[in-house]
């Protein structure tokens, strides 16, 4: 089996696990505010993939696509097993977002950093399907802006410097260095089991 065919396996067992999981995460991180200030969206797709062989015995799941067929072991923790059937198709996606914020204050000298993770997974009955988000928000202080690339440049509480590309251009109008920023850094791993196309 390739290596990569073996880390997908892994990520979906792990992405496709129970309730139980989610419910030992931290609180759900809170959705950024977005409206004129969304940064970087992206998403990538992992792997994309169908349901040609279940073996319910041993609970092997065989998944193939145009790179060839995988296949893990779904382990009790996949309480929707029996939901899967042969022709099902499975996604498995990664992203990534950025959101900028204009704190209107006066800067007070304090930087700071949070972290929040939360799971959400399939309802019983459903078939197979979790996503697992990370969210990350940082104080951080402007050090540079560049108009003509949409790009600005700031400074966390760790003094790291990272640079992010504007989608709205007119976000930039208002911010200049100097000025306190709140960024959230978003990632989001996700896999679900669908039907397959008729």
């Amino acid at each position: 089996m390739k290596r990569k065919s073996l880390h997908i396996a892994a990520v979906t067992a792990a992405l496709l696990a129970t309730t139980s999981f989610a419910q030992a995460q931290p609180a759900s991180p809170a959705k950024p505010k977005v409206e004129a200030a969304a940064i970087m969206d992206t998403v990538y797709d992992l792997y994309q993939g169908d349901v040609v062989k279940i073996d319910a015995k041993t609970r092997t799941i065989t998944f193939k696509n145009k790179e060839g067929e995988s296949s893990f072991v779904a382990g009790p923790e996949i309480k929707n097993f029996a939901q899967i059937k042969v022709g099902d198709h499975l996604s498995v996606t990664y992203e990534v977002a950025v959101a900028l914020e204009l704190i209107k204050t006066k800067s007070d000298g304090i930087r700071s950093k949070q972290e929040a993770s939360a799971v959400t997974t399939a309802q019983p009955g459903q078939k197979p399907a979790q996503t697992i988000t990370n969210a990350t928000e940082i104080i951080a202080d402007v050090v540079a802006v560049d108009r003509t690339k949409k790009t600005a440049s700031i400074k966390g509480p760790n003094g790291k410097v990272t640079v992010v590309k504007v989608k709205n251009p007119d976000l930039l109008k208002d911010i200049a260095v100097g000025d306190v920023v709140r960024a959230v850094f978003i990632d989001r791993m996700a896999a679900s089991i669908t039907p397959g196309k008729k």
